[in-house]
């Protein structure tokens, strides 16, 4: 079975439409900058519905332990998501603190990118392959830009921690980069939305269910 992370979810509903279509993981971006972001109580309140089977990712971009904490005591997540420049060492520190997994982002656009995620190798998780901005542009976040990377770079990973495909993923590119990239787990956001910060729960449904097909 393929895992899939319907990820930056703001509303009750596409929660309710992200577990009803089998979502395994539904996350919670906790980055003021994003148009994705919720407040830990809003979090908790949305997440409510969402049976205990669906892990609950929080979303964090170089977080001090008391922004985690205040996540922590909202939305009692399941797992933690660490999208910055948080180094190995960091997120070893986060899990022995908070005693929950991690999952670290890594920003792709080169194979050395790839290869270099082998240093959270027995400290991570897991990870998730994003593709990374571009030098250039501006107002890019993170994460969560409509980007992909070149899938083929993922046949150098050679570590052994599980792994997330995400970047640019929607309905017309899903089949292809599980085919190129072999991916057995799928992240998505901007894919199943109407614009940035407005989920489509019809198309989060449909995403799910060609997910299974």
């Amino acid at each position: 079975m393929v895992e899939v992370k319907i990820c930056g979810l703001n509303t009750s509903e596409a929660v309710a439409a992200a577990h009803a279509g089998g979502a395994s993981h539904i996350g919670f971006i906790f980055y003021p900058p994003s148009p994705r972001a919720v407040s830990p109580e809003r979090a908790g309140e949305i997440a409510k519905s969402a049976p205990p089977t669906v892990a609950r990712v929080a979303v964090f971009v170089d977080p001090t332990d008391a922004e985690i904490e205040a996540v922590v005591a909202a939305l009692a997540p399941t797992m933690l998501q660490l999208h910055g420049s948080e180094t190995p060492e960091r997120v070893r520190e986060v899990k022995q603190r908070f005693g929950l997994a991690v999952m670290k982002a890594i920003r792709v656009s080169t194979v050395e990118d790839i290869q270099a995620a082998t240093v959270y190798d027995g400290i991570a998780d897991a990870l998730l392959f994003d593709a990374k901005p571009p030098k250039n542009a501006e107002g890019m976040l993170p994460g969560g830009n409509g980007l992909a990377f070149d899938w083929t770079l993922l046949a150098t990973y050679k570590g052994k921690t599980p792994w997330f495909l995400s970047g640019g993923l929607d309905m017309n590119n899903l089949a292809q980069a599980m085919e190129i990239s072999g991916a057995q787990a799928i992240d998505l956001s901007s894919g199943v939305e109407d614009r940035p910060g407005v989920k489509n729960v019809e198309k989060i449904g449909a995403f799910l269910r060609a997910v299974k097909g």
